[in-house]
């Protein structure tokens, strides 16, 4: 597939290129979340306005994973109540955390007029899968059973992410099906990873190997996996469930030069054909990241109103 830069797009990545900005397969775990955090000053737009945010001690048969709660200004409600969206930070999981992804949650809270959830997961290589799938679904589990006291409606809770989160995500939705959990009513998955055995074109062609390089891919793989068996388990490649039949309604982004675009692609297919009401929306002139870097790429921007518009719109 050939791919052309959006010219505010190009412009980014020639600046990074210019910065002489490290391959984070070159550094280690530590010095790749420490790079990762530095690059969201320059890239993350001027935050909207809160009503407020605070921080969350989630308990989990783990431990307790610490997470943040935004609330917008204007705020949908029924009898009190507002629906809410877990939210999972992408970075291969490896990098991010709440920071890095402060102002997207402020933004999606803002845009969709609901209770953000931001989930601090553990990370790879540390704890590696399922490590991160089981704080994620303990994590929605526990947002659930709190719903009342947090001023949520249980039955409107949604789950997101981008890229490792968009991951999380949809393997979350998975197991609430499956194993009577709570009652997830959407799922945002922003340029999700979905397949670990990495075989999709998009993931060998060279116009798709831009910031999210082919040899990052493999880098946080190797650092999240335990072995290549681990490729086959749904819980790490969601693409592998049996059936995506009876999952709730998503709302599935893509970007053009990203290695994750055709699996994506492929899972947003997959769903509707199994009866999943989806919208999926791509963005071709985009690379893999481009999500939160709104002061940068208005795109990133009109992706945020358009995922806003949609959570609105559900029930």
């Amino acid at each position: 597939m050939s791919v052309i830069l959006d010219s505010d797009a190009a412009l980014v990545y020639q600046a990074f290129l210019d910065a002489g900005r490290p391959a984070y397969e070159t550094l280690t775990p530590a010095e790749a979340r420490e790079y990762y955090r530095q690059a969201r000053l320059v890239t993350n737009p001027d935050p909207p306005l809160m009503k407020s945010v605070e921080p969350l001690a989630v308990t989990t048969p783990s431990g307790t994973i610490p997470a943040r709660i935004f609330r917008p200004r204007t705020l949908r409600q029924s009898n009190g109540l507002s629906p809410g969206l877990v939210f999972f930070h992408g970075g291969g999981w490896v990098i991010g955390d709440l920071d890095t992804h402060d102002v997207v949650c402020r933004k999606l809270a803002d845009e969709g007029q609901l209770v953000v959830i931001s989930v601090d997961y553990r990370r790879a290589p540390e704890c590696k899968f399922p490590a991160a799938v089981d704080d994620a679904t303990a994590a929605t589990q526990w947002v659930a059973d709190h719903a009342q006291e947090l001023g949520l409606d249980a039955a409107r809770l949604v789950v997101g992410g981008d890229s490792a989160g968009g991951n999380l995500a949809a393997v979350v939705a998975i197991s609430a099906r499956d194993n009577r959990g709570p009652a997830i009513s959407g799922q945002v998955l922003v340029y999700p990873a979905t397949d670990f055995a990495m075989t999709h074109p998009s993931h060998h062609e060279p116009e798709t190997s831009i910031l999210l390089t082919h040899n990052v891919i493999r880098w946080f793989r190797d650092h999240y996996l335990n072995d290549l068996g681990d490729i086959e388990n749904w819980r790490a490649s969601p693409a592998r469930a049996e059936t995506l039949a009876g999952l709730p309604p998503a709302y599935v982004l893509t970007a053009g030069a990203d290695p994750l675009r055709d699996e994506g692609e492929e899972y947003a297919k997959r769903l509707t054909d199994s009866g999943v009401a989806v919208i999926y929306q791509t963005f071709p002139g985009q690379f893999h990241g481009f999500f939160t870097m709104g002061k940068l790429l208005e795109q990133a921007n009109v992706a945020a109103r358009d995922i806003g518009a949609w959570l609105r719109a559900l029930p």
